[in-house]
């Protein structure tokens, strides 16, 4: 179980519960009254757990690492002759083996094809050299690693049964609401066929744990070993995995977390397919569109994902996409947020060519955009170049910047690449907006108001242009060193 370290109280909610749905019902609440006050809590969830339990597995996984030599402890090296060390160092090392040993760990997981296809989590079984899946009958099989997904945390095993095995199917994640039961069969502390039961307590969180955040929140009991077990709705289907806590003593304190059942399936029918996942690609990096950026921009309200890059290559760049705009929605979607559209984009097939809506210049525009396959993009390495002699800054007045030409002495003191084209900014006032918004010295503006600039005029003559348009913010496009660019508004009004 991952543990992000951000009781009695499961058994007085069920009782309170009860006791409210009593008082409701008694009071005589009409039968075509909201459905919150006709509903009971489940009796029992004994049957359930009998039908499912036979698909839940335990993982078991076993790693060979290499453990390094030990220094003895308060003799620093060097300072002892070699054969006094070996004399410490074998009285040493009898209680502290050298040498490789063999690491174990336990998870959860659950059978979804009779012919032994197996669902964990990725961390699971990253990294190890020999996997067993024990089943609720006391039978072990061995287990071959089909495909993982580290960015969604989940793998793909395959065993060989010598008969049909009981499995379970994947559910609609989308249709659960916040207060729905749920039912977390798995493997706490390596206690095989452990039931819990609780609530959905919230839905579409973001726990940095990957690029693909959209995990179901539940109070069902959930600890270290329940990691790749499943989550079940009260008709039998899976509606999540479970992945991580966040607890400050390791276990559980009513706060878990599991990758929704759509997102799962999805990972499940590529790896099972392909070995691997194949997520479509726009080619663009975006941000935030906050309150500044939404008011440089024209924009009525911050949504949207605001593009600060675009690949040359890549698909974006194909279909006339520019940094500046903002994608608002995605083939028939809306994009209310930004972190939202990289799982929009990655659920879409590769090859298919969608209708993407932008904010350009005041207004909205459709282009449309045949997507590519996502692949690992390498970042291009400064070069070095011989110094010269800096060029004056120039000051920004009202901004708290004093800006400068880009000379090959600042590439190779700030790292920037050959590629970088703008204006530096050779210094920053200590109690200036900018500074506050994280722009220092060797950043370098690479636009204005989505208009590129050369010279420290430049940068000044948007300023003034967007003072006229009598906004109170100009939007700059900033790099830091061979970073990606991000956009920073500034407020340039009196």
């Amino acid at each position: 179980m991952l543990d992000l370290r951000i009781g009695a109280a499961a058994g007085r909610g069920l009782a309170a519960a009860a006791v409210l749905a009593a008082a409701l019902l008694g009071a005589g609440v009409p039968a075509g009254g909201p459905a919150w006050a006709q509903s009971r809590a489940p009796e029992t969830f004994a049957d359930l757990a009998e039908k499912l339990s036979p698909a839940v597995v335990n993982i078991s996984t076993s790693q060979t690492v290499d453990q390094p030599d030990r220094e003895i402890p308060g003799i620093p090296p060097g300072t002892l002759p070699e054969d006094f060390r070996d004399l410490f160092r074998d009285f040493f090392e009898r209680g502290f083996p050298q040498g490789p040993r063999e690491v174990q760990s336990l998870g959860s997981g659950f059978v979804v094809s009779p012919e032994g296809f197996v669902v964990t989590n990725n961390h699971v079984i990253e990294d190890a050299d020999e996997i067993t899946v024990n089943f609720s009958d006391g039978k072990s099989l061995p287990a071959e690693l089909i495909g993982n997904d580290p960015k969604t945390d989940i793998a793909l095993l395959k065993v060989e049964p010598t008969a049909p095995l009981t499995f379970v199917e994947f559910g609609d994640s989308d249709a659960i609401r916040v207060g729905d039961w749920v039912l977390a069969i798995g493997n706490p502390f390596g206690l095989g066929g452990s039931v819990s039961a609780g609530i959905v307590s919230a839905r579409n969180r973001d726990i940095n744990a990957g690029p693909y955040d959209d995990f179901i929140q539940t109070d069902a009991a959930i600890n270290r070993g329940n990691s790749g077990g499943p989550l079940f709705n009260m008709g039998g289907k899976v509606i999540g995995v479970n992945t991580a806590i966040i607890s400050p003593t390791g276990g559980s304190v009513g706060i878990g977390f599991s990758v929704p059942s759509n997102i799962v399936a999805n990972v499940v029918a590529q790896l099972r397919e392909h070995g691997q996942t194949r997520r479509g690609w726009l080619g663009v990096h975006i941000q935030t569109v906050s309150d500044e950026i939404a008011e440089a921009l024209g924009l009525e309200s911050a949504k949207g994902a605001l593009v600060s890059d675009v690949a040359p290559d890549g698909p974006a760049a194909a279909a006339g996409i520019k940094a500046g705009d903002v994608i608002v929605n995605f083939d028939g979607r809306d994009v209310t947020e930004m972190r939202s559209l990289p799982r929009m984009v990655a659920d879409t097939p590769v090859g298919k060519s969608v209708r993407v809506v932008i904010f350009r210049d005041g207004k909205t525009q459709t282009v449309k955009v045949e997507l590519g396959l996502l692949e690992e993009q390498a970042d291009a390495a400064p070069g070095i170049v011989e110094p010269d002699e800096p060029a004056p800054a120039t000051e920004l007045a009202g901004v708290g910047l004093r800006l400068a030409p880009i000379t090959d002495v600042a590439r190779q003191q700030y790292g920037l690449p050959e590629s970088v084209e703008g204006v530096l900014v050779a210094e920053v006032a200590r109690d200036s907006e900018a500074a506050r918004k994280g722009i220092a010295p060797g950043d370098v503006i690479i636009e204005v108001q989505q208009t590129p600039v050369a010279t420290p005029a430049d940068v000044a003559d948007r300023v003034e242009d967007a003072k006229a348009a009598g906004r109170k913010s100009a939007l700059f496009l900033i790099q830091t060193g061979a970073d990606m660019p991000r956009f920073v508004p500034l407020a340039v009004g009196d």
